[in-house]
């Protein structure tokens, strides 16, 4: 089991709640085992950080970027997050939103080859 930080608990919740046009077009494909009968999760805290999806089964994360994401501060940020997630045992895909978007099978098919 995965330590997470409980603070975190109210803040995934708004994030669910308010999730990004990306994020929830993303989870229409994710949710309800439909890839691989793999359950996700959405918004899942995991250490100090609070990831997009989560597929436990599969040690997979998916993380969907938006516009935000492409500065160097919150490309650093970013970096770290991911090294964190491999020292637990977590393999992360990053996808823009854009990527979403405009490729949402090819992000699904990147996705169902990670699983």
């Amino acid at each position: 089991m995965l330590f997470y930080n409980l603070k975190l608990k109210r803040y995934s919740q708004e994030l669910r709640k308010n999730m990004t046009d990306a994020e929830r077009l993303l989870w229409s494909k994710l949710r309800k085992k439909q890839l691989k009968d793999y359950q996700f999760y959405r918004q899942r805290i995991i250490g100090n950080c609070i990831v997009d999806f989560c597929c436990p089964k599969a040690k997979l994360i998916v993380e969907v970027d938006g516009g935000q994401h492409f500065n160097s501060e919150d490309d650093k940020r970013d970096r770290e997050r991911d090294e964190y997630m491999k020292k637990v045992g977590m393999k992360v895909l990053r996808f823009s939103d854009r990527d979403v978007f405009k490729n949402l099978n090819g992000v699904i098919e990147k996705i169902y080859e990670s699983l």
